[in-house]
């Protein structure tokens, strides 16, 4: 009788804290055969949920064609294998070509998504990356250095829209970052924080403006696996008062009592209002009430976040 094939799970092992793998990951590196996992940013403690027996392989030394052809000769023998790539595979994971190679195999493989550096980076500033009338627009990307970026996505053109930035893979070109955002027309004054390592014991949390943040970095002797933020959201003081803004909004509509959505209504208002009409029946403008309270679903537009 032949041998059933295994499959491939392509596991998102989340910045460091093991405490940080969703369930599934977790679920998913227990029962694997073989893990095969980056050694140069996965910490050790997430392969120690590995089950006795199971082969451990860092893949740090090894190319593509090496990482797959052991991928592959494990799953030819019917065994189970975990590939845990840091973050969130979908960023910067290095995955595609992976998946490729996959996909031509006719191997049966599953993403398990995982805790971006992104997130926990922000979750360790206390910051909320959209602000009530401020950025609503948070831009990934990555500083021009050995990896070219395609026309219109140079970070000086990003930066134009004046939105909350998150530059991985560029820390080196610290300087170079920082005059590029000017140029783009942020102030010195604009927040930023360093995070390098988040989630792992020696995690360092560098905050300043672009005036400082440069020298700062070089100071720290920050070289490799830090995350830059940028933008008025980065702002500590944030968190202890609220900002007049030009639109005059300064919190979030979502929980405010004079705010109608699909599951309460605005205080004092009729509540025989049927779903997807606008709350006055048609006499306010499109989206407000006739008192000018904005009014809307927002599941239907947040579906997923």
């Amino acid at each position: 009788m032949a041998q059933s094939q295994g499959k491939v799970y392509i596991v998102g092992g989340g910045p460091g804290d093991p405490e940080l793998l969703t369930l599934k990951a977790k679920s998913v590196i227990e029962s694997a055969d073989v893990i095969i996992y980056a050694d140069s940013l996965v910490h050790p403690s997430i392969v120690d949920f590995a089950k006795p027996g199971a082969e451990v392989h860092g893949s740090k030394t090894l190319n593509l064609s090496e990482i797959m052809e052991l991928t592959l000769e494990s799953v030819r023998q019917g065994k189970t294998v975990a590939r845990i790539q840091s973050g969130d595979p979908s960023i910067y994971g290095a995955v595609l070509e992976q998946m490729r190679i996959l996909e031509e195999a006719q191997v049966d493989y599953e993403i398990i998504p995982g805790v971006s550096a992104a997130f926990a980076a922000a979750a360790r500033l206390k910051v909320e990356l959209t602000i009530p009338g401020g950025s609503q627009t948070v831009i990934m990307t990555r500083a021009q250095g050995r990896v070219s970026m395609p026309p219109g996505e140079q970070l000086k053109d990003l930066a134009a829209h004046g939105s909350t930035l998150v530059i991985f893979l560029s820390i080196t070109r610290m300087f170079t970052v920082v005059r590029q955002l000017l140029e783009a027309g942020y102030t010195e004054s604009t927040p930023v924080a360093v995070v390098y390592r988040v989630g792992w014991p020696d995690e360092k949390i560098i905050r300043g403006t672009l005036s400082d943040i440069a020298a700062k970095v070089r100071d720290a002797k920050i070289t490799l696996q830090a995350l830059i933020m940028v933008g008025e959201a980065l702002d500590p003081a944030l968190l202890h008062h609220v900002p007049t803004t030009a639109n005059g909004v300064s919190s979030s509509h979502l929980y405010a009592s004079d705010y109608t959505h699909l599951y309460r209504r605005a205080e004092g208002e009729s509540s025989d209002v049927e779903e997807g009409s606008s709350v006055d029946g048609g006499q306010g403008t499109p989206g407000h009430d006739r008192y000018g309270r904005r009014s809307y679903f927002p599941e239907r537009r947040s579906a997923g976040q």
